[in-house]
């Protein structure tokens, strides 16, 4: 893509990392405007948005109320799930299967919080262990390919795991903790691109795995956006979109009731995930995640711009620990620190350089969100 000068939104601190961003005459960026025209009229935590919740509230509790539990639950110990769990318990009633994946990477922290909420809720953990020699074959199969999203081996596994559990034992709503309050603006599709396009996964491992990975779980886009949803009746439901949701003010309720322990930045759930977005993709590709994160804060009012840009000043690794964490990395991944800095020097490479559906995950947004089931098209 052409390069373009350099320059930062006026309104949030989304800037020319992302090669498609687009700014007005104000100086403002697509991010923003996409926010304000389509995500905000469409965005209701008032009144209306109580009423809807709680009409989604009832039905789960009326389609599930002859098994042990009404609805499924990914816990990853990070705010946004861990607050959703303390409000479907504690404010809805609801009985939901707490499910984690252990896809190898969990950080002590995360550990902690998952514990702390479970015991103090007093709810059964299910947790789905993938197998650790394919997990890591995969993870490296994507440091081999030279992409920037070499998160999605954690991410696929996490999200098509949720979904076969939900179709294999007739659960019929999943409670996500995806909301607009934290993430109201997309990362490019340039570094982090769409972990469920299976033809894309599917160049990946035969390029590169090594061995054949008999048990990781995987989930086709079509499968669990439509099969799944429009056929088999599994729907997603995100409460946290039809309330006031204030990251620091749900971190508050968590410590103080649970003993939950925030961390540094949003997804430091995962060592790896730790890694990825603090040092990895800035470093190597020049796209630091927080710029996203802040902007979201910025235009759901959690943070000030200038706060932003000042925080954004200091790298979101530690200089002081990065050279131990770049050892454990390879380690864990049983490769030398020498060929971890190989696939980091290697050249640059992005999703159009191998097998890809955009056209098709292009396509099914602008179906749901003609029929009104997504708010935005952007990514």
């Amino acid at each position: 893509m052409a390069d373009k000068a350099y320059q930062v939104c006026s309104n949030c601190v989304m800037d020319t990392s992302d090669t498609r961003i687009q700014f007005d005459e104000k100086g403002v960026c697509d991010h923003c405007r996409d926010f304000y025209d389509n995500i905000l009229p469409n965005w209701h935590t008032d009144a209306r948005g109580r009423v809807e919740l709680q009409n989604i509230v009832e039905d789960i509790k009326r389609k599930g109320k002859t098994n042990d539990f009404d609805c499924l639950l990914g816990l990853s110990g990070g705010v946004d799930s861990s607050y959703m769990l303390h409000i479907a318990v504690k404010e809805f009633g609801l009985r939901p299967l707490v499910f984690h994946v252990d896809g190898g990477w969990n950080s002590e922290l995360a550990v902690h919080n998952i514990k702390v909420m479970i015991e103090k809720l007093g709810l059964d953990l299910y947790t789905e262990v993938i197998n650790w020699e394919e997990m890591k074959d995969f993870q490296l199969a994507f440091f081999k390919s030279g992409l920037p999203h070499i998160d999605i081996p954690q991410d696929h596994a996490f999200v098509a795991t949720l979904y076969n559990f939900a179709d294999k034992y007739g659960i019929k709503y999943i409670l996500n903790g995806g909301n607009i309050s934290t993430e109201c603006v997309r990362n490019p599709m340039e570094f982090l691109y769409y972990g469920t396009d299976m033809s894309h996964i599917r160049d990946i491992i035969k390029r590169f795995c090594t061995i054949e990975l008999k048990t990781y779980p995987f989930s086709s886009v079509l499968r669990h956006k439509f099969f799944l949803r429009y056929v088999k009746g599994v729907k997603v439901v995100k409460p946290l979109n039809y309330r006031p949701y204030i990251k620091s003010e749900a971190a508050a309720v968590l410590e103080n009731e649970y003993g939950w322990r925030p961390y540094p930045q949003k997804h430091f759930e995962s060592r790896f995930t730790k890694f990825y977005e603090s040092y990895w993709l800035p470093e190597r590709f020049g796209f630091d995640t927080r710029r996203v994160q802040y902007s979201s804060l910025i235009l759901t009012s959690q943070m000030k711009r200038e706060e932003a840009l000042e925080k954004l000043k200091k790298p979101a690794y530690d200089p002081e620990t990065i050279e131990s964490d770049f050892s454990y990395i390879a380690k864990k991944l049983s490769i030398t620190t020498d060929e971890l800095q190989s696939y980091f020097k290697m050249p640059k490479k992005f999703y159009w350089d191998y097998k890809n559906e955009e056209y098709l995950f292009n396509l099914g947004a602008r179906i749901l969100k003609a029929i009104g089931a997504e708010r935005s098209i952007k990514r």
